[in-house]
């Protein structure tokens, strides 16, 4: 029997994984010139890199236009805001993701309704969607989670029915196709970010794509203090937005990294094949099968299922942390469910459109997400995206911990 790392063995790994993020000459280059330029900002908005990343990476997921903006969460309120969505309407939301799904109807005073997932790909079950819309829904926000994406054929259906807006949520998806068409170009919206810990990123930044010209035109005024310039000024009135500007040095970054998004998404999603073939070996976990009409894989986060009745009833932070033990540092509650987050501090006293759903606050005790709460606490795994960039070698290390483990499982009791 070999000695767990946890309890004193050798462990399979001691060598870092590959550093994260890249970069190379092109970033430095541009950032240099933008200095050099001595035009930095965010304003005028779209200032010139601003412009031709937007146009760049929208053209590449197949969206006629983007907007930047300052981060992936204000996307989807300037979204939200751009189509009209009103203090006390409701928007559609799964729970397993990050806060900023369901915070962007809240900062607008609209209401989120948390829908649960599917177990095949914890990403917004469909038929839940269906039941749960009411009178006051307007708008669905579907999130693209770790590798998979929501089911967009499904979804776009029933949003043409009840006539509501979509917005994908692709903080995860940058590069990722479904049936040819690119994530944040099947919804009325989409929505990415490029924070420090996304597959594209200058530390912060978001983007907004549509293929709707007068969404294009409010969203680009209501990133920009409302102000409507030349190309986005056809619309009536004004709005009332904020500043959600990216500066120059930002989208010099963005540029940069946008030219090996094509080869990095394909070098990921060979590895995340590579991943699921080798799991195969190893009793107790089992990867999330992609669904067939995704046409590129993201892979932001490789998601696969921890059993713990094939794992001797082992809870599986217990087995991860002995994994951890052995050089390989994956995640567990990833996510949990946004209303049991104490991030999630949202009260009706600040929100008072939340009262009459939820009363004074919008409390866990009220909602029951059974698929999203078993991932979070029990079942889901996520190994992190650098992991992917690596070498084959790095991936058999992965999967020697993961079998370390699993064959040692007497020693965790």
């Amino acid at each position: 029997m070999e000695k767990l790392a946890l309890l004193g063995g050798q462990p399979v790994r001691t060598m870092p994984f590959a550093p994260w993020p890249r970069f190379d000459e092109r970033e430095r280059e541009a950032l240099l010139a933008v200095l050099e330029s001595r035009n930095w900002g965010g304003f005028p908005a779209p200032n010139t890199r601003a412009r031709q990343f937007a146009t760049r990476f929208a053209a590449y997921h197949g969206a006629q236009y983007g907007i930047c903006c300052s981060n992936g969460s204000i996307s989807m309120e300037l979204a939200l805001r751009a189509v009209g969505v009103e203090a006390g309407d409701e928007v559609i939301v799964p729970p397993y993701t990050w806060i900023a799904t369901a915070g962007a109807p809240v900062h607008i005073n609209a209401v989120p309704v948390f829908v649960d997932v599917s177990p095949d790909n914890y990403c917004l079950d469909p038929e839940l969607v269906e039941a749960a819309i009411t009178p006051r829904t307007r708008a669905i926000i579907p999130v693209h989670l770790g590798a998979s994406m929501a089911d967009m054929d499904r979804l776009m259906e029933i949003a043409a029915k009840h006539d509501l807006v979509v917005i994908e949520d692709c903080a995860h998806m940058h590069g990722a196709f479904w049936r040819g068409r690119g994530a944040g170009s099947i919804g009325h919206f989409g929505s990415f970010s490029f924070q420090s810990s996304k597959l594209m990123t200058a530390g912060e930044g978001g983007m907004v794509t549509t293929s709707n010209r007068e969404y294009y035109e409010k969203v680009e005024s209501l990133a920009n203090c409302s102000r409507k310039e030349p190309g986005y000024d056809s619309f009536d009135g004004f709005l009332f937005g904020w500043n959600a500007r990216i500066s120059e040095l930002q989208a010099a970054v963005l540029l940069g990294q946008l030219a090996r998004l094509d080869e990095e998404t394909k070098y990921r999603a060979k590895g995340a094949q590579y991943l699921r073939e080798r799991l195969k070996e190893i009793p107790g976990l089992t990867p999330i099968t992609p669904d067939p009409r995704i046409t590129q894989e993201g892979a932001y986060q490789f998601i696969f299922k921890y059993d713990r009745e094939q794992m001797k009833g082992i809870p599986r932070d217990t087995f991860l942390k002995a994994v951890a033990a052995e050089g390989v540092d994956l995640g567990g509650s990833f996510y949990i469910p946004i209303y049991e987050s104490p991030l999630f501090n949202v009260t009706a006293a600040e929100w008072p459109a939340i009262r009459e759903r939820y009363g004074d606050r919008i409390p866990g005790n009220k909602i029951d997400c059974p698929v999203s709460s078993k991932a979070a606490y029990e079942e889901a795994i996520w190994l992190h995206y650098p992991h992917l960039m690596g070498t084959q070698a790095d991936l058999d290390d992965i999967i020697a911990a993961l079998a370390k483990v699993q064959q040692n499982l007497d020693q965790l009791r």
